[in-house]
């Protein structure tokens, strides 16, 4: 290129066509051209400029980067000079220069380009005069960006926290909707309940928008000035925030709390894009550039008529497939925030958050997650007992009987319970039954062991039931000896116990226990264990093997909460007592960080030091008692005063927040078959069978038959209302059977107890001269308190015909139906009951 023609295009293409025609043509002789290839750093930032360089053909790319600043990019096109500011004012290179394509260069060595600025004044005249202006107009443009930005940022949202989590077609849905907003800048509303992260959905419209370098600002509506001067400004006065948001997004959070001053100006600005400065003239209006998006939990037609895109969030109980996907986001949030290794939810404690309906929607899960994962205190698993909502029925009719009674509160928090009755008396009392059903004399009348397991121990515990439910377990002698050679495994082979295999506890356990209970039913029939002792003993230390074995396999007390036949029993009836171990679930939740309760832990506050649940409950997450067996730990673990020992309606939680389960159901209908079992001669007097029961096989079939067939009553009764529907459609279609035979619960526990009241009311007072008997001593005057038959008879039949009637009503509770719709099951309940007093009373 010949000297004119560069000197033209230095005129036509560059910064440096300020300057005379002698100068320009005393620079196009000094110039080099220099070719430099792709991605290539030529120039340093922070190092002393080489020169002049024009960019001729190409691209470039200067970049900053410095500490106290973010790094940011400059892209340079042909005719862009660099280093002319360096060499007028001697500084060192603000950028470090990269070619994006191969570049022709045009360079003025440093040395030269000095002699020039020395040869002609007007160079450093002229661009200083430049970037005077330059630096004024940049000036006035920070103080304006400064105020801006003071102005804008208590409502600044910086990103949008995540995106929408979730497979099922309304989180699809939604992500479709959020799309299609972001395509234009027209007005949206986003609908939907408490909860869902609308304002977070605006966000995601916002920042993935083309506008989403410009700024978001959040306005709570209920906060405005009913002037409007805050948003639109006021004449004479500061600015707005449309004025300084200018191409940004207003979002309008919970509009139905907009004061209704503003409503008519707002349905302005969403109508026509225009809004009047409080104070101006009526007939000035301003553009607004401000995309408008708006939150809202109620419907406003006239508002929603206005605007380009509405988006109604689903709430979370219509996205049950979601919430499996969202604890697994939140999860993953907490555990990197924390730096500790992500837990994995049970399929138990996923079925008990899709079956709850989340009034709070995504920040009652979002926190729920929380607190279960530093409940957890870092497991490797996240199960039902720690992942509990909150409660679905009010606490109704409950009476804490522990701020009633301030000496009951002493006494379970004291070291007396459970822990030096147990060791102090239970251990040696079970020590020394045992001993005297293997050692003394084998019948009943001569046996106190005897007498205090079939006489007093059975009357006793079926009497406890409706008063203090599975209160057996805290002082059980089984766990007793369980949780002895735990520790003492322990310390002779230190390890980590196992963690308990709860899926199959769950599917399993239940199923093993009913039928280590049907096995004892037979047992205690075909060899008479009521009358021989050391059966009896054989099958109590049967039972305590189990919990030793198990309590030197696994964590706490497996057994006793899976496995243990007796513990069963005692969950299922646990579930008819007027009283109820629970907790303040707002204070858990508010007020709990350690769940010193669950896991255990150091004495914090009023807090005792205590190895956690044995049973691994949470009284806030406990919906029935059948996992809780009142040993207190929970109680003397808590600092914040949240456990209540409760006096409620009996049975209260088979209507209202109990969870049916299948093996409960036939555990239930064994136990009924049961006293049909231990009233064999009875039985087959009554249907006059004359089979010969001294033989073993024939013995044998009678007592599976006795166990057994009781359970078809129940079944027939539920098939007859089956029928029923089937030809009355208006008959409303009965429940579940395993929902609806609980209501047999009381006519099952009081044909149990009607059948024990004989031994209880007739032997239980011998318990004297059987224990003189026991050790060969005299029995003469030594005092018997037993009851007269008739006595008997009375309480029997009382108690059948008060157990028939609660079963009629707890049936009518949980089926909420008319009685013609279960009259069937009320028939059988009452045909079963007159079988049982023709079998017990008569």
């Amino acid at each position: 290129m010949t000297h004119p023609d560069t000197v033209t295009w230095l005129q036509e293409r560059t910064a440096l066509s300020i300057l005379s025609a002698p100068a320009l043509s005393a620079i196009s002789q000094v110039i080099e051209e220099k070719i430099v290839p792709a991605n290539e750093r030529f120039v340093v930032e922070d190092t002393p400029p080489a020169g002049l360089y024009i960019l001729k053909q190409g691209r470039l790319e200067a970049n900053r980067n410095n500490q106290s600043a973010q790094v940011w990019a400059l892209s340079l096109l042909p005719g862009s000079t660099l280093h002319l500011q360096e060499l007028l004012l001697d500084q060192p290179a603000q950028r470090t220069v990269v070619t994006l394509s191969e570049c022709k260069l045009w360079f003025v060595s440093a040395g030269p380009f000095r002699e020039l600025m020395t040869q002609y004044p007007e160079i450093t005249q002229a661009f200083s005069q430049q970037l005077a202006q330059e630096l004024a107009q940049l000036s006035s443009q920070l103080n304006y960006e400064q105020e801006r930005q003071t102005a804008l940022r208590p409502y600044l949202v910086p990103k949008a926290k995540r995106g929408v989590v979730g497979k099922s077609r309304y989180a699809m849905r939604l992500r479709q909707q959020i799309k299609q907003a972001t395509e234009d800048r027209r007005s949206v509303v986003i609908f939907g309940e408490p909860g869902l992260e609308k304002d977070n959905i605006a966000g995601l419209i916002h920042f993935g928008s083309a506008c989403r370098r410009e700024p978001m600002i959040k306005v709570n509506c209920g906060v405005l000035q009913t002037s409007g001067a805050e948003l639109f400004g006021r004449a004479g006065g500061k600015p707005g925030l449309l004025e300084w948001l200018g191409e940004g997004t207003l979002l309008f959070n919970n509009i139905q709390e907009l004061p209704s001053e503003l409503r008519p100006q707002i349905k302005e600005l969403l109508e026509t894009g225009t809004y009047k400065l409080v104070g101006g003239a009526s007939h000035s209006a301003l553009n607004s550039r401000a995309r408008i998006i708006i939150i809202s939990e109620k419907n406003f037609p006239d508002i929603e008529r206005l605007t380009s895109h509405l988006i109604k969030v689903p709430p979370l109980r219509v996205r049950k497939a979601d919430i499996s996907a969202q604890v697994d986001y939140y999860i993953s949030l907490f555990c990197q925030k924390k730096h500790i290794s992500k837990p994995k939810l049970t399929p138990e404690a996923l079925r008990r958050l899709q079956a709850y309906d989340f009034p709070s929607n995504l920040r009652e899960l979002e926190n729920l997650v929380e607190r279960a994962l530093v409940q957890s205190g870092g497991a490797k698993e996240l199960t039902e007992e720690i992942v509990w909502p909150a409660q679905t029925k009010k606490k109704q009719f409950r009476v804490n009987l522990l701020n009633a009674y301030p000496r009951l509160r002493h006494f379970l928090r004291s070291p007396w319970w459970p822990d030096r009755i147990n060791n102090w008396f239970i251990l040696p009392a079970y020590t020394l039954v045992v001993a005297v059903l293997f050692l003394g004399p084998q019948n009943r009348a001569e046996n106190f062991g005897l007498n205090l397991f079939w006489a007093w121990w059975w009357p006793l515990i079926l009497l406890g039931f409706p008063f203090v439910g599975r209160l057996w377990c805290a002082v059980c002698p089984f766990m007793i000896y369980g949780e002895i050679t735990q520790k003492l495994s322990l310390w002779l082979f230190p390890r980590q116990l196992k963690t308990w295999p709860r899926h199959e506890a769950e599917q399993w356990g239940g199923w093993f226990l009913f039928s280590l209970f049907a096995l004892i039913f037979l047992w205690e029939e075909l060899w008479n264990l009521e009358n021989t002792a050391y059966l009896s003993a054989c099958l109590l230390l049967l039972i305590t093997a189990g919990a030793m074995i198990f309590s030197a396999i696994f964590e706490r007390r497996f057994w006793c909460r899976y496995l243990c036949p007796i513990g069963g029993m005692n969950g299922l009836f646990a579930k008819l007592s007027m009283t109820e171990l629970r907790a303040q679930q707002g204070t858990c939740s508010a007020e709990c960080t350690t769940y010193q309760c669950y896991k255990g832990g150091p004495q914090k506050g009023e807090g005792l030091e205590t190895g956690g649940c044995p049973l691994y409950s949470h009284p806030a997450q406990l919906e029935d008692n059948r996992d809780c067996v009142l040993c207190m730990t929970c109680l003397k673990a808590c600092p914040h005063r949240s456990v209540e020992f409760n006096l409620r309606p009996p049975g209260i939680e088979l209507w209202t927040t109990h969870t049916p389960r299948l093996y409960e159901v036939a555990l239930l209908l064994l136990l009924l078959g049961g006293v049909f079992l231990h009233r064999l001669p009875q039985l087959q007097s009554w249907l006059n069978l004359s089979l010969d029961g001294s033989e073993f096989w024939v013995h044998l079939g009678l007592s599976v038959a006795a166990l057994t067939l009781p359970a078809g009553i129940p079944f027939l009764a539920y098939g007859l209302m089956r029928l029923i529907h089937l030809f009355f459609p208006k008959n409303p279609k009965p429940k579940p059977f395993f929902e609806l035979a609980y209501g047999y619960l009381p006519l099952v526990l009081g044909a149990n107890l009607a059948h024990y009241l004989r031994l209880g009311l007739g032997e239980a007072g011998r318990i004297l001269p059987v224990g003189f008997a026991t050790f060969g001593l005299n029995t003469q005057g030594v005092p018997v308190v037993v009851a007269h038959p008739a006595v008997i008879a009375f309480l029997q039949g009382t108690t059948l015909i008060a157990a028939v009637l609660l079963s009629v009503v707890l049936t009518q509770k949980i089926a909420r139906q008319p009685v013609r719709a279960i009259l069937p099951q009320h028939i059988a309940a009452v045909v079963l009951a007159a079988g049982l007093w023709v079998l017990i009373v008569s």
